[in-house]
């Protein structure tokens, strides 16, 4: 630009001169202009297609259905407790859904839990699910109104202390929901019953 100025200067440039100036200093701004914007776009399109991939939307599960034992219940999203064991349902009538481990529907063990011979003799949610058997359909509806649905493979009981690892985990890169109760006696000092019930389930 200084030499520019320097030749302007020292000769006035003619009509036709300073039109080429003209549309050449236009035509450098419009190209500059309509590559950054070309830029832009691409950038904002890779983005989207970036984020697209990477960005997981959970579809929670919301309903469980056992047509078999009459169950139907809202499921709540729950964790671990302060002691470390997994969380309860709120009230008698909601279950339960392990929101560390996978979503129903998903490769490994999901679980959900749920009161049965709740306090007082309120009716509970997994009242009847010692009736469950082998072959039985249970079903998960999500959040986006997708439902899931499960077969009973086998039923078992459990200590409380017992190594529970098979029903929060599996290594078979398969599908499996499991369903957890208490079952047994009460236990007025440890405040429990003196067993858990766990439903095993494949997913169809």
């Amino acid at each position: 630009m200084q030499k520019l100025k320097i030749f302007l200067k020292k000769e006035k440039p003619s009509g036709l001169i300073i039109a080429i100036i003209f549309i050449f200093f236009v035509g450098t701004i419009f190209f500059v202009s309509f590559k950054t914007t070309r830029n832009n776009k691409t950038f904002v399109e890779s983005t989207t297609v970036v984020e697209a991939k990477t960005i997981k939307i959970k579809d929670n599960p919301t309903k469980l259905e056992i047509p078999s034992i009459k169950v139907s219940s809202n499921i709540e999203s729950i964790g671990l407790t302060s002691s470390g064991a997994m969380d309860a349902p709120v009230g008698p009538s909601d279950t339960g859904w392990y929101n560390l481990g996978p979503i129903p529907g998903e490769i490994g063990s999901a679980v959900i839990d749920g009161h049965s011979g709740f306090k007082g003799g309120v009716s509970a949610v997994f009242d009847n699910l010692y009736k469950i058997k082998v072959g039985d359909k249970v079903n998960v509806i999500n959040d986006k109104g997708i439902t899931t649905t499960f077969i009973v493979r086998k039923i078992s009981k459990y200590d409380p202390d017992a190594n529970a690892t098979e029903v929060f985990s599996s290594t078979d890169s398969k599908a499996h929901l499991n369903l957890i109760t208490c079952t047994g006696d009460w236990n007025a000092i440890t405040k429990s019953h003196t067993s858990r019930l766990v439903v095993f389930t494949d997913k169809i």
